[in-house]
C-alpha cells in the first residue's frame, strides 16, 4: 500500500517573541529579539543572566471551564504546550471536544499526539522545605528524607514534572484517543516527534496528528547547569539583543529560553476532503547520532548531523540543489556551530555555498525541546509568504564557516526547506518540508 502524503494544516506557537505563531513570524521578519534579562527568578551569582522568556499569560484563559482545576497539576512546560496546541487546532479548522463539545468534527480515535518534551525541572520552593528538613549536621540525610522530608511533599507533586504529562493534558482536553508518544531527546525532540507523527499517518494508523514540542528552560536548576558546563554565554550581559551570535566570529555561547511549537499533520486526502488550507507537506525525515566522548560539545565533524540531513533528503527524493532554505540548529557555541556548518557542507556538497541559511536562535534563544517545532513553523511561514528574513547577529562569519547566511531580508520562492537539530546526548534529526503547491 502506498504511504499516505502528510501535510501541515495548522500550527501554533508561544515564544519569546509573543503568544502566537503570528507574533513569532512578524517578530522574526522585523528582526526583533526576545532575549532579555531574567526576571523569572533572581539570577544573582549566575554567569549568564539572560534568557528568552515568553510574555505574561493566564493559562486559565486557554482552558475549558471543566479543566481549570487541573492548573495546579501543570508545570510551565505543560502550560506552554497547551497554549500552542490550542492555536494549532483552532487554525486547522478542526473542532475537538476542548474547542466546542457540541460541534466536534473529528473522530478522536483517528487523531494521534506526538510531543517532544524536556527533562522538566521543578520549582525550588516546592522541594526546598522538604530538603531542609532532611539535613543532619549540615549534610543531606537520605534516611531523614525518607522519614521526614517526603512527608512534606504533596502526593501529586510528580504529576507536574513527568515529561509525558504535556501530551496527557492536551489529550484529555481535546479528547485525543489515537496513538500517543513523548520523545525526550532534548533539542532534537520536536523534529523527531514530527517525524514519528508523520510516519503514523503515512502508514494509516491515524488520519490526523498533533505534533511538536515544548520546554521551559528559564529555571534556576536548568540555568545553573548550563552555566557550569560553560554553554551559556557570560559576556554581553548588558546587551541582550546581540548576545546570541550563531555562526558569527564573535560568538561566545548560547542563551537558553522557553517556548512551544505545535503543528497539525494530516493525511492529504483527509485534508483535501474537508477543504482545509494546506500550508506544506512533510516530504522527508532523517535521524542519526553523534558519538563524542566529551558530551558537552558536538563532535568536530558532526557526522551524525550529516547523516540525518542525507537521510531526510533521500526520503524526500530530492537532491541538495533542490533546497531553497535551511534553518540550522545554530546555538551560538563557536565549536558546535562550526561542526554543524561542516556537516551541512558535507551533506550538500557544492549546493551548500548557495543555499540560503537562516539561523533563528539569535532572536528566540535555545528553547530546547520546542526549538525544532518553532523552526518548522518559521519555515512554513517563509514558504507561505515567499520571504526569508535576515539573520540577526551574524555580521562576520566565523573562520571555517562557508554557509550562505542570509544577511538581508530577501524574497524567495521556497519549494523545499530543511530544518535540522542535534543534542548534547548525541541525537540528530532533520525534516524536509515541501511547499503545498510544488510539483
Amino acid at each position: 500500500m502506498k504511504p499516505a502524503r502528510v501535510v501541515i494544516t495548522g500550527f501554533g506557537a508561544i515564544t519569546p517573541l509573543g503568544l502566537t505563531a503570528g507574533d513569532l513570524w512578524s517578530g522574526l521578519c522585523a528582526g526583533k529579539c526576545g532575549i532579555r534579562q531574567i526576571d523569572a527568578f533572581d539570577p544573582v551569582g549566575f554567569s549568564c543572566k539572560l534568557a528568552g522568556q515568553v510574555p505574561d499569560y493566564k493559562i486559565r484563559e486557554y482552558l475549558p471551564k471543566s479543566r481549570r482545576k487541573s492548573v495546579k497539576l501543570m508545570s510551565r512546560d505543560i502550560e506552554l504546550a497547551i497554549i500552542a496546541a490550542n492555536e494549532a487546532l483552532l487554525g486547522s479548522g478542526l473542532i475537538t471536544k476542548g474547542i466546542d463539545s457540541e460541534k466536534v468534527n473529528i473522530n478522536p480515535e483517528r487523531v494521534a499526539i506526538n510531543l517532544g518534551a524536556g527533562l522538566i525541572s521543578c520549582d525550588l520552593v516546592e522541594l526546598a522545605p522538604a530538603v531542609a528538613a532532611s539535613v543532619t549536621d549540615g549534610k543531606f540525610d537520605i534516611q531523614k528524607w525518607g522519614k521526614d522530608g517526603l512527608e512534606m511533599v504533596t502526593p501529586l507533586w510528580l504529576l507536574k514534572y513527568l515529561p509525558n504529562m504535556l501530551a496527557c493534558h492536551i489529550g484529555i482536553i481535546h479528547d485525543i484517543q489515537g496513538p500517543s508518544n513523548t520523545i525526550t531527546c532534548a533539542e532534537a525532540s520536536a523534529h523527531l516527534a514530527i517525524g514519528e507523527a508523520a510516519q503514523i499517518i503515512a502508514r494509516s494508523d491515524s488520519d490526523i496528528a498533533l505534533a511538536g514540542g515544548a520546554e521551559a528552560k528559564v529555571n534556576p536548576i536548568v540555568m545553573i547547569r548550563q552555566c557550569l558546563l560553560k554553554r551559556a554565554i557570560s559576556q554581553d550581559q548588558n546587551d541582550p539583543a546581540s548576545a546570541c551570535r550563531p555562526f558569527d566570529a564573535d560568538a561566545g555561547g548560547s542563551v537558553f529560553g522557553e517556548g512551544a511549537g505545535m503543528v497539525v499533520l494530516e493525511n492529504s486526502e483527509n485534508a483535501e476532503g474537508r477543504g482545509a488550507k494546506i500550508y506544506a507537506e512533510v516530504a522527508g525525515i532523517g535521524a542519526s547520532n553523534n558519538i563524542n566522548p566529551s558530551y558537552e560539545r558536538l563532535e568536530p565533524d558532526a557526522k551524525g548531523t550529516q547523516i540525518a540531513i542525507e537521510k531526510a533528503l533521500a526520503d524526500a527524493q530530492i537532491g541538495p540543489e533542490d533546497l531553497d532554505l535551511i534553518i540550522p540548529h545554530g546555538t551560538g557555541q563557536p565549536g558546535d556551530d562550526l561542526a554543524e556548518a561542516t556537516a551541512i557542507e558535507a551533506a550538500l556538497g557544492r549546493a551548500a555555498a548557495k543555499t540560503p541559511v537562516w539561523p533563528t536562535k539569535s532572536m528566540l534563544s535555545n528553547t530546547g525541546a520546542a526549538s525544532g517545532a518553532i523552526d518548522v513553523i518559521a519555515a512554513v511561514c517563509a514558504m507561505t509568504d515567499g520571504m526569508i528574513p535576515a539573520a540577526k547577529n551574524c555580521d562576520k562569519k566565523a573562520d571555517g564557516c562557508n554557509l550562505n547566511i542570509v544577511r538581508q531580508t530577501q524574497e524567495a520562492k521556497i519549494n523545499y526547506a530543511l530544518c535540522c537539530s542535534y543534542t548534547y546526548g548525541g541525537q540528530t534529526a532533520a525534516v524536509v518540508l515541501k511547499k503545498a503547491d510544488s510539483k
